[in-house]
């Protein structure tokens, strides 16, 4: 059920580590070019996720005896925005750090935990997440891609998985599988296998967007073998923590900062112009960002008292890419309405580039549609 969100501060302790991380982002990514690091939770360097495991900024919520930080989810807040609002490549550690490790966390066992875990907070180990299915859209109770039991209790994976992300640079899945029934059988029988992408049968198809990238990719799996120890948590059991994985996907800074490098990037160009007929424009972004940003800390705070707030999780991801698609086009709309002001050359490919992915913002992490079901369905309306 849906409860209201009660406003919520960072804790000052918390907030201190805002001057270690800029520090970082600072002497990594100063040369990095504005439409480069508009790409943020989608742009995929490798080395700089090792670099921020090296300087403990990886797993900062995860137990130190597993190599993480042992610090609270506002610290990961404040480490998040600022890496977010700067724009750095975050996707090559982004799901394992955020939901993967987590995951293994509360549902493996001590075993998976020891093997996987340590290497994800030092950015060595990355995963994706193996959920949509073609023909399934986000209705992920509807999954036919099967794991079958072996006569020596391991697993044989046959199926396919689409929209996962960075699975051509990944290391592991964890798919959601159905163990047992049909597809008719909704959310009943289905469990969670971490896969080795290099295993024999498995074969990743990127998947080419409007940008010219390539974050996307399918996943075929013809046979693959699996060991008994690929299974997370109970088998059948995997709808479940599914559910409460999504709330840490949906609720997050990143669900209201995939934009806002540009949205820096035009205010600096109204500052260079001595334009100020926007300012009610820019005062309008500015509070719906701030408005964003107390929900997602809100939902944080549930979080940090043990909650699994999926319902308003999904409000805030609904609201929070419905902004991110709703500013290019307003920016675009200003800049078009004075045709004789000259832009630069950065900031125009970086409003083509975050335009052209825009769209994709309500597809990732749940549709519009499926979000707005569930929060129908919190609120008693279906």
């Amino acid at each position: 059920m849906f409860d209201t969100l009660t406003l919520a501060s960072l804790p000052a302790d918390d907030a201190g580590l805002r001057t270690s991380i800029r520090a970082f982002i600072a002497r990594h990514i100063a040369a990095v070019p504005l439409e480069r690091r508009a790409r943020s939770w989608q742009g995929f360097d490798a080395g700089f996720s090792r670099a921020l495991g090296e300087a403990g900024f990886l797993g900062l919520t995860l137990p130190t005896a597993y190599g993480g930080g042992g610090r609270g989810a506002f610290e990961r807040f404040v480490v998040v925005e600022e890496l977010l609002s700067a724009g750095a490549p975050v996707a090559a550690h982004w799901i394992a750090d955020r939901q993967s490790a987590p995951l293994i966390l509360n549902f493996g066992t001590e075993e998976q935990r020891q093997t996987y875990i340590p290497r994800i907070c030092r950015g060595e180990a990355l995963f994706c997440i193996g959920m949509s299915e073609p023909g399934s859209g986000s209705d992920l109770a509807s999954v036919r891609t099967r794991a079958d039991r072996t006569a020596d209790g391991g697993w044989v994976v046959n199926g396919q998985k689409i929209w996962t992300t960075n699975a051509m640079h990944s290391d592991y899945m964890i798919a959601l599988l159905r163990t047992s029934g049909t597809a008719a059988d909704r959310n009943a029988g289905l469990s969670q296998l971490i896969i080795d992408l290099k295993a024999p049968g498995v074969s990743v198809r990127p998947i080419v967007d409007l940008t010219g990238d390539a974050h996307f990719a399918e996943v075929f799996f013809e046979n693959v073998q699996l060991g008994a120890d690929a299974l997370i948590g109970i088998e059948g059991q995997g709808w479940a923590q599914v559910v409460a994985e999504l709330a840490f996907e949906r609720s997050g800074p990143e669900r209201i900062y995939s934009s806002v490098v540009l949205l820096d990037a035009w205010v600096r160009h109204l500052q260079e112009v001595g334009r100020s007929d926007a300012a009610p424009l820019v005062g309008r972004l500015t509070a719906e960002l701030a408005t964003l940003r107390a929900m997602s800390i809100a939902c944080t705070a549930r979080l940090v008292a043990g909650d699994s707030p999926v319902v308003e999780a999904s409000i805030v991801k609904d609201r929070g890419t419905t902004f991110e698609q709703d500013l290019p086009e307003a920016i675009a709309d200003d800049l078009a309405a004075h045709p004789d002001e000259a832009i630069s050359d950065t900031l125009y490919r970086t409003l083509l580039y975050v335009t052209h992915i825009a769209p994709s913002f309500s597809l990732r992490g749940g549709t519009r549609e499926i979000l707005r079901g569930i929060i129908a369905r919190g609120m008693g309306l279906r």
